[in-house]
């Protein structure tokens, strides 16, 4: 009993009740930062969201074509069109969309059946770059408001600076320079991971559109084949 008296009465276990105390957590900086906090956290919500559900969406659609595009080949060569129809809808990627309708078009002139590919795969393509460019909106709104908060944040500092009379106190500037400071990070930390989101989402988008240009010529010369 004596021991544990001794331990708390110790000046070090005092420092760091101390110093546990005094110290903050996340959510308290970000009350500190001011109401600029507020756009910069649901940008951040905003970008967090699209980019997990891009990331889901263009993992559905980067199957591997080469499968499907064998097997597709071997029922048009030998005239079974429905077989195909059914394996399109079956595998329910951009690629066997596009080819699909291409499916459908045999029979009618090939620059019919090319444009009608043509046109599926630009659908496809927007709708793989849905949001992206919410996305990389925000990579620059997100620095650009921290940078707002952090001019709001100096202006206080210099009005506490000029109500005050004599000597000015830590104390007097915190909160503006709190202000300054936080939303600064808080809109850099935004920026950076819809900069970086942005830019991995576009390259497996380009990836994706690259198989389906050629899932499509590959279609395409097989119906140039003789029979």
């Amino acid at each position: 009993m004596n021991t544990i008296l001794q331990i708390a009465s110790t000046p070090g276990s005092t420092d760091s009740v101390n110093h546990a105390s005094d110290s903050v957590s996340i959510l308290d900086l970000a009350i500190k930062g001011g109401w600029v906090m507020i756009p910069i956290g649901l940008l951040s919500i905003m970008a967090v969201y699209i980019i997990v559900e891009r990331m889901l969406t263009l993992k559905k659609a980067d199957k591997d074509p080469e499968r499907f595009i064998d097997k597709i080949k071997e029922m048009v060569y030998y005239g079974d069109i429905t077989g195909a129809l059914a394996q399109c809808r079956q595998f329910d990627t951009p690629f066997s969309r596009m080819i699909e309708k291409g499916i459908s078009k045999i029979g009618t002139p090939l620059t019919s059946i090319e444009a009608s590919i043509e046109n599926v795969a630009k659908m496809e393509i927007y709708k793989l770059e849905k949001n992206l460019s919410i996305l990389a909106t925000i990579s620059g709104a997100g620095p650009m408001l921290g940078f707002f908060g952090t001019v709001t944040g100096m202006v206080q500092a210099f009005i506490a600076i000029a109500q005050e009379e004599g000597t000015v106190s830590p104390k007097l500037l915190s909160s503006g320079m709190y202000e300054a400071m936080i939303t600064t990070v808080g809109g850099l930390i935004v920026g950076i991971i819809a900069y970086i989101g942005y830019n991995y989402l576009v390259s497996k988008v380009d990836k994706i559109v690259n198989k389906m240009e050629y899932s499509s010529i590959e279609f395409i010369e097989l119906l140039q084949q003789p029979k």
